[in-house]
């Protein structure tokens, strides 16, 4: 399929489901657009083609949406979350698909369903929600939580200030096969110094798309 083959109305659908996020948590929302431009790059620099980039891009923004569906006292909580917390906050990509489930009679986005419910799986299996190893982890997933991960650590927050980005690079590399696909790590800290114009401009088009569709 194209791109151009999305109906109008799921772009007006899924900017609504930005919307909601935004009014939810700011931070989030402004997480999910970070993500996605970069877990596009990402998929670009990995050879992945148009149709796959924007595969991973919309992947990228929805995968937290389900937050949406996580208790202020969670989700909003200025402190590091408890062992119960987390467990509540565990169920988030779950609730992500719950959210995108009406509009997987459109192939689009039936495609990213992989991406969202499975990107906080680890290469060692020891990940969530189903425990997933190596290369049972989709592709897309894969990708996502790289970008993911570096963004949570570098994002300064209520309880911690953000890494330096080559501290977060590190992490990375060191968790690189057990956290990570070491691959997918490997282009990544290659191709991240190049992105502070590029992703900007790859967002805009995105963004630029959905509004001149959805207006």
């Amino acid at each position: 399929m194209a791109w151009t083959d999305i109906p109008t109305w799921t772009l007006v659908v899924a900017k609504t489901i930005m919307e909601t996020v935004r009014a939810k948590d700011p931070a989030t929302y402004e997480h999910c657009i970070r993500v996605s431009r970069s877990a596009r790059l990402l998929a670009k620099a990995a050879g992945l083609d148009e149709m796959d980039q924007r595969i991973v891009e919309f992947a990228g923004l929805f995968h937290d949406i389900g937050k949406i569906g996580v208790p202020d006292s969670i989700l909003l909580k200025p402190a590091k979350l408890t062992e119960a917390e987390f467990n509540v906050m565990k169920s988030h990509p779950e609730k992500s698909v719950q959210i995108l489930t009406p509009l997987t009679a459109i192939e689009f986005y039936q495609r990213l369903i992989p991406g969202v419910l499975h990107h906080h799986e680890r290469y060692d299996g020891k990940g969530y929600p189903a425990c997933l190893k190596g290369e049972e982890v989709p592709l897309t997933a894969r990708l996502i939580l790289v970008v993911d991960t570096f963004d949570a650590m570098t994002e300064t927050r209520a309880y911690r200030k953000g890494l330096p980005d080559e501290v977060a690079y590190r992490e990375l590399k060191d968790f690189a096969g057990r956290q990570f696909d070491p691959h997918l790590v490997k282009i990544f800290l290659e191709a991240r110094p190049t992105w502070t114009e590029a992703d900007m401009k790859i967002f805009a088009e995105m963004n630029n798309d959905v509004l001149k569709r959805a207006g």
